[in-house]
């Protein structure tokens, strides 16, 4: 490495500006599914059938899963052929404004079908910006920091992504608390969109200030010293010679179904009325609250601890924890043992899971060379969590509407750990590495250098 490009290196205000824009990113996603559940049915849709209403109203909130994956293709291939900075920005604008707007639009008494039309549209664009924001944020972080230490300064975007879902409902639930449902309805559901706009202007303040990273300036530099120089088409080049990696990160994000199965399928196996348990939604929300905050606590020690082991080691000590946990929880919530429930989720959702959470975005940036790094990030990372997207689907159609079938779910979350566990397992032996696209003699990154 050289010592200009060293010097050039800000790690930690590029670990800031990933962390804020992660946080915004979920803060936003948070609230739409809280309101989603809560508001939309009863102010987007007509009244007379709330079952259908509710229906649809859900079904916005799932169509951001649809555009992600294929945002991740022209996000992934602008972020690599002009720039990480570019992709920052422009996803932060779009979720931010994105979620602004959706704070203003008139309602179905006002203007008809026109209503839920424009909220699908405003939640596509949501879609779109997430497919590029953490792949982007990753790339950033992580060409911005130290090689030693790719671990620490990358899992500040899964850090800012619990701090965003700690903050939504510390701002929408105590409004839907106070507030008569008539005030609710007509203002009061706004007023966290609306908030949306402090995030996104801190986001963009610090974000504008930071430099392109220096592993992309020289790629693009040395791409163009060389004679005859090719068009650069990443994904070309991504499918071409990276395609097992993209698979391989595919595989490996299925590990995020445990963190859908806790976050959305866990509350409605605890407190709908057809499984008969009886927990409450209070509870459920202290859980999310207090395993979230200890997830923000103990992310960056297991990042640290990646970089002193490896990445697989803490991956997949966290991915069989998981399998085990997942089990041993949903148990707990079947048998009503709420005091059980609630140390066995915490110890899922903020210890176990925030073990990969906290090392795969270093783990799949070391898998991609600079060239096809936030395209590689992008479209494995943003396919696998569709599928990831659809596990309250999928394990409600396993319940059967019985809660003696929860063990269906936790095979089918073991499952999920089983695949992930596997793509990381069989992955390059060592880690701390990163391959280089062959551009004539390949660049010395010290012993940190494999060829392609």
């Amino acid at each position: 490495m050289s010592t200009s490009t060293h010097e050039r290196r800000t790690p930690g205000k590029a670990a800031l500006a990933a962390w804020s824009g992660s946080a915004l990113e979920y803060y936003d996603l948070a609230i739409y599914g809280t309101a989603a559940a809560l508001v939309f049915p009863k102010i987007f849709f007509p009244e007379g059938n709330e079952q259908t209403a509710t229906i649809a109203a859900l079904a916005t909130f799932g169509v951001a899963y649809v555009a992600r994956p294929i945002g991740s293709f022209a996000m992934g291939h602008i972020g690599d052929r002009v720039g990480r900075k570019v992709i920052l920005i422009g996803t932060l604008l779009l979720m931010g404004v994105s979620t602004f707007l959706i704070g203003c639009l008139p309602t179905y008494d006002q203007v008809g079908m026109l209503a839920p039309a424009l909220l699908v549209l405003l939640r596509l664009l949501q879609g779109l910006s997430a497919a590029g924001e953490q792949a982007g944020a990753n790339a950033m972080s992580f060409e911005h920091a130290p090689d030693d230490r790719r671990g620490f300064f990358t899992s500040f975007t899964l850090s800012g992504t619990q701090g965003g879902q700690i903050l939504a409902p510390a701002v929408f639930l105590p409004l839907a608390a106070i507030l008569p449902e008539e005030d609710l309805l007509s203002w009061g559901w706004r007023v966290p969109f609306l908030l949306s706009s402090v995030l996104l202007v801190v986001g963009f303040i610090i974000r504008r200030s930071l430099e392109e990273t220096p592993e992309f300036t020289d790629e693009v530099a040395q791409a163009d010293a060389a004679s005859a120089p090719p068009p650069r088409t990443p994904l070309a080049e991504l499918f071409r010679d990276h395609w097992r990696n993209v698979l391989r990160v595919f595989c490996a994000a299925f590990i995020a179904m445990v963190n859908t199965m806790f976050q959305v399928f866990a509350l409605n196996f605890a407190t709908a009325d057809e499984y008969g348990i009886g927990i409450s939604n209070t509870t459920m929300l202290w859980l999310a609250i207090v395993a979230n905050t200890v997830a923000i606590a103990v992310i960056p020690l297991w990042a640290t601890l990646s970089d002193r082991i490896g990445r697989k080691p803490v991956f997949l000590t966290g991915v069989v924890g998981s399998a085990v946990l997942v089990t041993a929880f949903l148990s707990a919530i079947a048998a009503a043992n709420v005091p059980l429930m609630f140390v066995l989720g915490v110890a899922l959702a903020g210890v176990a899971y925030s073990m990969p959470n906290a090392v795969w975005p270093a783990t799949y940036s070391e898998y991609f060379p600079t060239s096809v790094r936030l395209s590689g990030l992008a479209i494995g990372t943003q396919f696998g969590f569709a599928l990831a997207g659809f596990t309250p689907t999928i394990a409600g159609a396993l319940m059967a509407g019985d809660a003696d079938n929860w063990w269906r779910v936790a095979a089918f979350s073991i499952l999920a750990c089983v695949i992930s566990a596997t793509a990381v397992l069989t992955g390059p032996k060592a880690t701390h590495r990163v391959p280089t696209r062959d551009l004539g003699p390949v660049r010395s990154r010290g012993s940190l250098t494999t060829a392609a």
